[in-house]
């Protein structure tokens, strides 16, 4: 009997939990943490969302099996949402599938449209499940760069050209989780026409189209004209409506490639709870102005971070989108390495962080910030990364006024 299973032997350890671990127990230990680690919303649904969950759980039919695809009504809610955001007409019977969560959406994905041995681009550094859920499935990842420039559509050149066999699906992520990068429409265009002459399938993850800065609208790629012949697009009630426990998402797009997941799934999953499905058509189809709410938080906690770790001695880039920052460690203290630094954060300046090489070899010498605190609490991380710092001997700005 062999005790080392394939797909196991493939999955590094996660490095992300060697620091939610150390969290864990200094929590465990009365200490107060500041955790800017995991990327989990620290508000409440709208109280319509939560009054229709609670009405329809009442009902006694509904605690039975639900739909692996969805109940019609939230595939329904989901076409009618990216009508209005995007433009885009999609049928809610062959075009979209409810997932449980983005990321079951893409490992169920995975599994239904790869064969071991099939190569698949993905960005790194990037969220794991855009890697592992492949590797898992048996493929072989090829990484392209997360930097939406020349340089990445020469890496996709180079793919094609000197990859055996030739890739057959792309992985993009925009904005991005870690790095908080955006991309234009005209991006897209030019992906998809790639994508078409090179006949790859696009998995476009877009779980933080609504949180979104300084007044540019995220788009998506479904937007492109015969952009629904090779693509398929995954998003989430995570972050929009703070739903994150909730686990639902959706994919949209290709039929075929909702066909081969709608199929995995129903052998895999009998869908989320009727009543969960029930409230996010709630919160679909109901009142949105929780999502301006929710973006103009995350905005002023940006603005916030950025402007108080400054102060604190630490630059971070500001990011356009998302609920993250990409931050480049600390000059002074870059040869320690993410996860070492990310260690001494939460050790000496009470504050939890996501070490950069969790999301691949590329995410080195960076740190992922969440910015799921209040304002308050992330000032007084600033305060505490201040007094690491200055332990540390590195020249902060009221040090260097001293």
């Amino acid at each position: 009997m062999s005790e080392e299973f394939y797909r196991i032997k493939r999955l590094p350890p996660y490095v992300i939990a060697e620091v939610n671990a150390m969290r864990a127990a200094a929590r465990a230990a009365g200490e107060d943490i500041i955790d800017l680690g995991m990327g989990n919303p620290d508000l409440p649904p709208p109280d319509h969302v939560i009054e229709k969950l609670c009405e329809v759980a009442r009902k006694p039919d509904a605690h039975g099996y639900s739909q692996s695809k969805g109940i019609p009504g939230l595939r329904r809610a989901q076409a009618n949402y990216y009508g209005r955001r995007f433009g885009v007409d999609l049928d809610p019977e062959t075009e979209v599938v409810v997932t449980m969560g983005s990321k079951e959406g893409l490992a169920s994905l995975a599994t239904a449209i790869t064969a071991p041995g099939d190569v698949v681009l993905a960005p790194n550094p990037s969220y794991p499940i855009h890697t592992f859920g492949f590797i898992i499935a048996g493929a072989t990842i090829r990484a392209v760069p997360t930097t939406p420039d020349d340089a990445y559509f020469e890496s996709l050149e180079r793919a094609m050209n000197f990859t055996v066999p030739r890739p057959s699906i792309l992985v993009v992520n925009y904005p991005s989780n870690p790095t908080a990068e955006t991309v234009d429409l005209a991006f897209y265009e030019r992906l998809v026409a790639w994508a078409r002459e090179n006949k790859v399938w696009i998995l476009s993850d877009l779980a933080y189209s609504e949180l979104y800065f300084d007044g540019k609208p995220t788009p998506s790629i479904l937007q492109v004209k015969g952009a629904k012949e090779v693509a398929v697009e995954f998003t989430s009630l995570s972050k929009t409506y703070s739903m994150a426990g909730w686990r639902i998402g959706f994919a949209v797009g290709n039929r075929q490639l909702i066909a081969a997941m709608s199929r995995v799934k129903s052998y895999l999953d009998y869908g989320a709870f009727t009543p969960i499905q029930a409230a996010a058509c709630a919160a679909l189809n109901g009142p949105q102005d929780i999502v301006e709410k929710n973006r103009l938080l995350y905005h002023k906690r940006r603005d916030v971070m950025v402007e108080s770790f400054a102060r604190a001695g630490w630059e971070i880039p500001s990011p356009r989108a998302s609920m993250f920052a990409w931050a480049p460690l600390p000059p002074a203290l870059a040869h320690l390495g993410s996860l070492e630094f990310s260690k001494q954060m939460l050790t000496h300046a009470k504050v939890a962080v996501a070490p950069g090489v969790g999301y691949g070899e590329n995410g080195e010498g960076f740190v992922r910030i969440a910015m799921v605190e209040n304002e308050q609490r992330l000032r007084q991380a600033a305060r505490n990364v201040k007094k690491y710092l200055q332990s540390m001997g590195v020249n902060t700005p009221a040090a260097n006024a001293g």
